[in-house]
């Protein structure tokens, strides 16, 4: 079985759907005139506006849906995925997964533009997400593609977005004690998956305002612990950082230069580094829109900044760093092997010694909680698509067991089966994208000219006056 769906997973993240992706993101960069940098840094100053000053109304905030976004991004993969990258693709890989990043800036903020767009009011906030720029969007004939994203997206939200999460949580906690001479054994483990699903119930029954409150909190202060370890390994060895960045740059087209003649060809590098690129930041997968769409904001335009800024802190800043750290550290690096998160322990152990292990694993841990979360939100929208408003509750319920359960499994097919749904996820959407782009072309316009001012003269002048479900 476990053959058969990593099978089925190498063909649905295959050549042709990295193509999509990475199709699409060109396509809209050049429609929408590369506004993923001409934007970033009027992005970066309204992020840093929003960081010192937050609007604290009733609804949820530009910021917490930003951090809702991140929660479900930032995590595990930036960790364990920019280590695998290496190994498999050698240095390489990461200039590959740089600009794959940069493509993806355009795809989030076209995500976002258009999720707050064709977002519904309903009677807890704004409902908002591929499925609904595509029925909006596109027309009722095309309802049935906005069913498929979301059942694939409930469907995603069980496997990599909890059990896998939790299970990840487990382990590194069960190593953790083992390193302390401890041995919670399967006991230990349910207590941990009860006390975790009481945790996400309570934090998902609140609903979006609660969930990004949460997340708020949450991802920054992990995110800012972990830039800071990665700071200080860089400044310690802050003489290998242009070896490291030149391995970075050399690799991507002549990767036996860099590693010795271990990997070969660089069409390799840039295979694995645009998949884990996209694997890490999620562009192309709609997943974020449904966060961002959520935003109390008065043109889709400022929500859309966030969207380049989620791919910025997550690929060009979070990647970047450990790849950094992994090349200046001075470990063996496995070639050939997806070591993952053993060999970024190893590489802060290499400076910070030994008990880097247990920060690292609460680092992860912290990730993987915040992803649960954030894929908690995007299930629940995807259920109250399907089944009406009135699913929140019991989706929020059935997250609390699976929780629970993820504590206790092996969640190797788990993982493989989402991961493949997960990749399902991008067609809908990107189609939807590719379809719309007129329309981002017109509010991109309008944003550049009104600035947050409500946009004019088309269909979201009279968006907010909409009844709610």
């Amino acid at each position: 079985m476990t053959n058969f769906l990593s099978e089925l997973n190498g063909l649905v993240w295959g050549a042709p759907a990295l193509l999509l992706i990475l199709g699409v993101g060109l396509y809209l960069s050049l429609r929408l005139g590369f506004v993923q940098l001409r934007l970033l840094p009027r992005a970066l100053r309204l992020f840093a506006a929003k960081l010192r000053r937050e609007d604290t109304g009733r609804g949820v905030s530009s910021l917490q849906a930003l951090c809702t976004a991140l929660a479900a991004t930032v995590g595990t993969g930036n960790l364990v995925g920019v280590a695998g990258a290496i190994c498999l693709g050698g240095p390489g890989a990461i200039f590959w997964m740089w600009l794959c990043g940069i493509l993806g800036m355009a795809t989030k903020y076209a995500e976002a533009v258009l999720a707050v767009r064709y977002r519904v009011k309903t009677r807890d906030g704004y409902a908002a997400g591929p499925m609904y720029v595509i029925t909006r969007g596109l027309g009722r004939g095309w309802n049935w593609l906005a069913w498929c994203y979301s059942l694939f997206g409930l469907a995603a939200s069980y496997g990599v977005g909890n059990a896998a999460q939790i299970n990840a949580v487990i382990t590194g906690l069960n190593q953790m004690l083992g390193s302390l001479g401890g041995s919670p054994g399967w006991k230990g483990n349910l207590l941990l998956g009860v006390g975790l699903g009481i945790l996400v119930g309570v934090l998902l029954l609140g609903g979006a305002k609660r969930i990004g409150a949460a997340a708020r909190k949450l991802v920054p202060l992990a995110a800012l612990c972990y830039i800071l370890m990665c700071a200080g390994v860089l400044v310690y060895r802050l003489d290998r950082v242009p070896q490291a960045l030149s391995a970075i740059v050399v690799g991507a087209f002549s990767p036996r230069a860099v590693t010795g003649g271990m990997l070969g060809s660089a069409f390799q590098a840039l295979r694995i580094g645009c998949s884990r690129g996209v694997f890490t930041n999620e562009a192309g997968m709609g997943t974020a829109s449904i966060a961002h769409g959520s935003a109390e904001v008065a043109h889709p335009g400022e929500q859309g900044l966030m969207g380049i800024v989620e791919v910025f802190l997550d690929t060009l800043v979070i990647c970047t760093l450990t790849a950094l750290v992994i090349l200046v550290s001075g470990v063996p690096i496995p070639y050939g092997t997806d070591a993952g998160a053993e060999l970024t322990t190893r590489a802060f152990c290499a400076v910070y010694g030994e008990g880097a292990a247990a920060v690292i694993t609460l680092e992860l841990c912290c990730f993987a909680i915040a992803t649960v979360l954030g894929w908690g939100f995007y299930g629940g929208r995807c259920a109250q698509f399907l089944f009406g408003a009135g699913a929140w509750k019991g989706f929020a319920l059935t997250q609390a067991g699976m929780t629970v359960l993820g504590a206790l499994m092996n969640t190797a097919q788990v993982w493989l089966l989402s991961e493949t749904v997960n990749g399902l996820m991008a067609i809908p959407n990107l189609l939807a994208l590719a379809a719309l782009t007129k329309e981002l072309v017109r509010l991109t316009k309008d944003y550049r000219k009104n600035g947050s001012q409500t946009a004019s003269g088309g269909a979201y002048a009279d968006f907010h006056q909409r009844k709610p479900l």
